[in-house]
């Protein structure tokens, strides 16, 4: 078949995913994945280039890290990127012969793949459900539903993370109600500044810092998913705290930045990821509050105690990714100050 329609990593997208899905790499480079993002929305070949290359990454590949940043990849365009690539993935093809054909038994896909997969089945059926034209993963959702398939237990009560409807931003208040108390209240003074508009670079800047944000909660979410309070090792509880930390730090930088926008595209992206900020911190004091250890005291705790084995393959990836982050968050700072 390439024969015909030519190597999918040939194109300019696909070689950059090539590179962005290479086992290689220690863990995702969201900066080219943000410059995936960029070709898909600025090209009309883009779109189509990039699911070509995606498919041809995940399907028949034992290399579950590949898979897996491959995965990331296509989340962020997901989120990043138009209705033209929406189509091509929410396809009833797309979800049941690529994502789901990964997970089939016979492929004896790690269980941390299959429930990003059917996470994913799950919120794009969600974010998805009102657009006539991109309901092929509802089908299929409801398929794998009726057949018995349990989807990991997710909380759908806030934004959806993809495909948002527009809204008009007429003052402060929708990011009010948007953001916890201790953030942003009603007695703080509103922000009469003028509306910035942020350069191309700056508009890099900050997605790349979204996405930083959008895997610090997603490495929470996992990790808290598989936990029970008991159980929670040192390592484990150090590292939640470790995340909670950072990601509160960038939410701050985040709301104070909202305000002073005036792209009501990119207002939506930030109230977005405000929202999923705020449910995975819910997940976190939830956990906090079940634990006989106190989150926030980790430090202290007897470094003697081990976490399961389950916990630990979680946290040594995320381990490595917040290492990462840590190391580059002087100069990824929101860009707040022009």
């Amino acid at each position: 078949m390439e024969f015909f329609i030519g190597n999918p990593f040939s194109t300019p997208v696909g070689q950059l995913i090539e590179h962005a899905t290479s086992s290689s790499l220690l863990s995702e480079d969201w900066g080219l994945n943000m410059d995936i993002c960029d070709i898909v929305n600025e090209t009309d070949e883009g779109p189509k280039d990039a699911v070509r290359a995606i498919k041809k990454r995940i399907l028949g590949n034992r290399n579950f890290k590949e898979v897996m940043l491959t995965l990331s990849v296509l989340e962020a365009c997901v989120k990043n990127c138009g209705h033209k690539f929406h189509i091509y993935v929410s396809t009833r093809d797309f979800v049941e012969n690529v994502l789901v054909q990964t997970i089939l038994p016979k492929n004896n896909a790690p269980m941390v793949l299959q429930d990003r997969v059917l996470s994913m089945i799950q919120a794009w059926s969600d974010a998805f459900r009102s657009s006539p034209d991109l309901t092929g993963v509802v089908t299929v959702y409801e398929d794998l539903r009726r057949k018995g398939v349990e989807f990991p237990v997710t909380e759908l009560n806030g934004c959806s993370p993809i495909h948002t409807p527009n809204r008009t931003i007429e003052s402060a208040s929708p990011v009010t109600a948007r953001t916890e108390s201790h953030s942003v209240t009603s007695s703080q003074p509103q922000n009469t500044e003028t509306p910035i508009t942020l350069s191309p670079q700056q508009m890099k800047t900050l997605k790349t810092e979204l996405e930083v944000v959008r895997n610090n909660i997603s490495v929470m979410s996992d990790m808290m998913s598989q936990m029970e309070p008991a159980s929670l090792g040192p390592s484990d509880t150090e590292l939640l705290q470790q995340l909670y930390s950072m990601t509160k730090d960038m939410q701050g930088r985040m709301v104070e930045l909202i305000p002073r926008l005036s792209d009501e595209k990119l207002i939506e992206q930030l109230l977005c990821a405000n929202d999923d900020v705020n449910t995975t911190f819910a997940q976190y004091h939830r956990l906090e509050a079940n634990s006989n250890t106190n989150l926030i005291d980790l430090g202290t705790s007897n470094p003697s105690k081990a976490a399961n084995g389950a916990h630990s393959t979680i946290s040594q990836s995320a381990v490595t990714t917040l290492s990462n982050q840590m190391a580059g968050l002087s100069k990824l700072r929101f860009c707040l100050y022009f």
